[in-house]
Parts: structure tokens; sequence; C-alpha cells
């Protein structure tokens, strides 16, 4: 008997309603995304693995899925690493692509080679899969997708006060009325590190603090332990991670502990100026809330960051973001700032679902079904069929020549509107017996009230 096939880990099928459910939420990102200026790109979904390695920090590169080199890759490989079993070395050699692991780092060398094309400052929007060798578990799949916006060749912090506004629309949009919006900015971390003497660890801090959602106080001073700060530095960071209150009296409380690092208050200062012009301008349904243990583990932030949670469901992030001084600058082209988010799709339909928030959605069908009664039936059904679809009217003909109950039966279970019955008598007469599936009227007709019938409904 042959073995019942199945999808690899981490990756998923969507039925016709899951499908229809996922395109509502892209139309309602992208038409927010279009209605704030964003214009589409896409970028493919595999890149040179220069291009994604290092990017990411250690943690991120080992979640990058590798692609074999084409036909017999082992024949470059490096021996010595394949002798040795150092696979690190061994992957160089024999793997020169890589599937993408986020739309960001495509999208800088996006810009590094357009530039001459591109109007800065340079608003894009992208949604497309991603790829990531996790683990999975609930709300975190090996392959979903992401929806970016990111705004290149401007430092204006208002950039940051529309993000913040955006991801308030689109969520009030989806019915998610308790998202949180947490922010906090990279050059807050690093005063930290500063003034507990740990500059030298800052991506091993950042990369910890990280985690204290996951792995709680104890799991993230045990890993910087480990990772060489000193008791005496995480004796002083301490006092942060219970860091509470609303934004302004920390914001304030910021102020007092960075008070010896310009990099801290210069950090300090850009929070202040967006939550204070957020509050001014005001939020729908979502609250801003400054989070100073929000690390974000990614090498390339450098400012603000963001992370947004669904107050209602424990899911994780559905959405995150942050500044990049100089990303572009890896791939040659220096000094062009930007800023950008993420929603992630996946996570953020898991939301809506868990709520009840989808409305009953309505399948892709034809407005009209043509019974098939036979050759010459059919035939005359398709001509038909031909001129009301030039009509924008979807048509189509059940394609067999079944029983008219199990024909019947077919139209009942899709919900289409009209049936078209067209026999001997109507073929002669060149008229058709229409049905209205709903109210159970049917009349004899001719194309153009057919036409006009469908049409009207």
């Amino acid at each position: 008997m042959a073995q019942k096939p199945s999808i690899p880990k981490g990756t998923r099928d969507f039925s016709p309603t899951e499908v229809t459910q996922r395109n509502y939420i892209f139309n309602v990102i992208k038409e927010a995304f279009e209605n704030y200026g964003f214009q589409p790109i896409e970028t493919p979904s595999f890149e040179n693995s220069s291009t994604l390695m290092g990017k990411y920090g250690e943690e991120g590169d080992r979640l990058i899925f590798k692609i074999l080199n084409s036909g017999d890759y082992l024949s470059k490989a490096n021996e010595t690493a394949l002798n040795e079993k150092n696979s690190n070395a061994l992957t160089a050699s024999i793997s020169e692509k890589a599937l993408r692991y986020d739309l960001t780092v495509p999208f800088a060398r996006y810009v590094v080679q357009h530039q001459n094309e591109i109007e800065f400052p340079f608003k894009r929007y992208q949604m497309q899969p991603v790829w990531r060798a996790d683990r999975p578990q609930k709300g975190r799949f090996r392959e979903f997708y992401q929806c970016d916006a990111d705004v290149v060749g401007s430092t204006s912090l208002w950039q940051e006060v529309e993000f913040v506004q955006l991801y308030d629309d689109i969520f009030t949009k989806l019915g998610l009325k308790e998202t949180i919006i947490k922010i906090n900015n990279r050059k807050i971390l690093s005063g930290i590190a500063e003034v507990i003497g740990a500059s030298d660890k800052l991506i091993d801090f950042t990369v910890a603090l990280d985690k204290l959602d996951k792995i709680g106080k104890d799991g993230v001073i045990k890993e910087m332990l480990g990772k060489g700060i000193t008791e005496e530095a995480i004796k002083k960071v301490a006092p942060l991670l219970q860091l509470q209150g609303d934004n302004d009296s920390m914001l304030k409380e910021l102020k007092v502990i960075l008070k010896d690092s310009d990099q801290g208050l210069q950090g300090v200062s850009e929070l202040a100026f967006v939550i204070n012009n957020v509050a001014k301008l005001g939020l729908n349904t979502s609250s801003l809330k400054l989070d100073v243990t929000l690390a974000r583990g990614l090498n390339y932030y450098t400012g603000a960051i963001f992370e947004v949670a669904a107050a209602q469901v424990k899911m994780g992030s559905i959405g995150g973001g942050g500044r990049y001084d100089d990303l572009t600058g890896i791939f040659g082209l220096k000094n062009m700032s930007g800023i950008g988010i993420s929603f992630g799709l996946d996570r953020i339909y898991l939301v809506l679902e868990e709520l009840g928030l989808f409305q009953k959605v309505e399948l892709p069908k034809p407005k009209v079904l043509f019974i098939n009664f036979g050759e010459n039936e059919a035939f005359y059904c398709l001509e038909t069929i031909k001129k009301l679809r030039e009509n924008d009217v979807k048509s189509e003909l059940y394609p067999d020549n079944a029983k008219l109950k199990k024909q019947m039966n077919y139209a009942n279970k899709r919900d289409i509107n009209f049936v078209v019955l067209v026999g001997e008598s109507e073929l002669n007469e060149s008229k058709y017996t229409l049905k209205n599936m709903k109210s159970g009227d049917q009349s004899s007709c001719n194309f153009e009230t057919l036409l006009k019938a469908v049409k009207n409904s």
C-alpha cells in the first residue's frame, strides 16, 4: 500500500475558505499601505547566500534555509571540511544560495541595485513568504508571510509617528481593538550597556534581553553570565527589568539612569518625540507602550524598535520593526537611513480566528450554473457562457452529463444563485429556462432577459 503523502513540519495547506480569509487580511493591509503612499515591489524567494548571511546575528544565520548547488554539488566541496565533518565550512562550498529569512535585507539589496531608478525617500510595501528553519509551534512556522512597509532615504522621526498610526489603522480595520504597540530605542539599549560597563557585549546583551518573554528573568541572567557579562553589570541592569509606570514617568527615569550616556539620552529624546506626538494625534483602538526590555535581536536596528501584541490572545508578536541607519551600507550604499514595520499575516489570522472576528466569507463562485443535458445542449450553453463572461457575469457549465439531481445539488452546495436549464425545446426555440435558487421562481427567457436578471441580482 502506498505511503500517505505529507508536508514538511512548519508548513500548511490552505482550504478555499482559509485562502479567502487570508486574502481578506491581505486586502485590508494592502489598502492601508497604499493609503499611506507606499508602492509595491517583489523580490526573489531566494537570494545569494552572501546577501543574507551575517545580517541577522549568529542565531538568525542558523535559521536560514540553505539551497544546495545544482548538479554534483559535492564535486566542489571543501574536502577538509567534509572529512572533519565541519558543517559551517562545508556549507559555504556546497551552497551559494538561500531562501530569504525576511523581506528587509532583500529590500536593502534591491535599493542598492536600483538606486538610480528610485525617487528618494522611497516608500515600498511587500507581501511575500519568508522561510526560517525554526522549531515549529503554535504561531511559529517555517514558511510564513510577512507584509512589510519601509521608507528609505529619510531620518525624520515623523516616519516613526506615521508607522504607529499605520499599525493602529490596520488593526482597527481588522477588528482587533486591544493591540499593544510596544516601542523602545536601540540607542537606549546601547546606553544601558555603556553605563553598566558592557558596551563590548552589546549584541550578547540585546540577544539575551530579547528572550525575556520566553525564558524569564532568571533565564536572561543565566544567558548573560554565559556570554561573559559580569554579575556586577547584571545587578546594575536589574532595576530596568522591573521598570514600570506610564510612558512619561519611564522616560523621566531613563533620563536619570542614562545621564552619563550621550547615546542613551539621544534615544530617550527620540522616543519622547514619537510618544508625545502620537499622544497628540491620538490612536483609534491601540495603545503605545514604552518597553525598555524590548530589544529585537536583529543586528541591523539602530533607532526606534517596535513590537505589537494582541492583548486578548496569547500569541506572541503579530508585528514588529524598527529603524536601521545604514543597512544599505553593507551593500556599498552609505548614509541611507531607513525604517520599516512588518505584519505577521499567519499570526494575525490565528488571532482573528480565535477571537471569532472573521465574518462569514463568500467563496469565489459563479452567479449562474448551466445544467449539462448532452453534447448539443452543452455547446449551446458554452456559447451563452462566453457572452455572459464578456459582460462580467461569472458563469459555469457543469462538465458532465450527470443526473439532474446531482447537478442541482452541486449548485446548492456552492450556494449558486441561478441555474439555467437548456433541453431540446429551449435549444429549438433559442431560449433558456432560468431558475432562481433562492426564491425557487422559474421562467423561460431570451438572452437579453437572462443577462439582465443575473447581472442585476
